[in-house]
């Protein structure tokens, strides 16, 4: 998207937000987690972006992603802060890529300690590959019309001159 003098940039105020200060291996831990609780607000802004082409007029979308994932941790804290961190934990230390194999005994616990005090259940393994129809109370955008240009070069008009051709016929095969 190229920019011009007439592009209209958001300002520091409206793109300024408390972000999720976590490390990866956090993030790792509670994906499954945060990605079925903030599902309706994630697929809210994809949708935006991809119907909308142009990330500006989806500010308030992405806002409420990270709203949703930074209310789920502040609640992670209050009440399964412990088990939470036996899990990055062996994460983050147990292999070098973050395996989840090493860790399913840490991870039962922090997938109970969750369902029995914020009642989350970990979504299954197929969950976010299926297909799911996303309701929306969006208006859908207009679609783009396609660009008209004028004729390059005007036609010549029926009734003008026709030399004969100087080198032979106009066509390749002359019957």
């Amino acid at each position: 998207m190229g920019i011009t003098n007439e592009t209209k940039l958001p300002t520091e105020e409206e793109l300024t937000v408390q972000e999720v200060n976590l490390s990866g291996p956090a993030l790792k831990a509670a994906a499954f987690h945060v990605g079925k609780v903030c599902e309706w607000e994630n697929n809210e802004f994809v949708l935006c972006r991809e119907e909308t082409k142009d990330p500006r007029q989806c500010i308030n979308e992405g806002k409420a992603v990270t709203s949703c994932a930074l209310k789920f941790f502040q609640q992670v804290k209050k009440t399964c802060a412990s088990e939470f961190m036996q899990y990055v934990t062996c994460l983050d230390k147990s292999s070098p890529d973050q395996q989840f194999t090493p860790c399913r005994k840490t991870q039962a616990v922090f997938d109970k300690c969750v369902l029995d005090n914020l009642g989350y259940e970990r979504a299954p393994f197929d969950y976010f590959p299926r297909v799911h129809v996303h309701k929306t109370e969006r208006p859908k955008p207009e679609p783009e019309k396609p660009t008209v240009y004028p004729e390059a070069v005007p036609g010549l008009p029926e009734d003008a001159p026709k030399p004969p051709a100087k080198y032979g016929g106009r066509y390749i095969f002359q019957w």
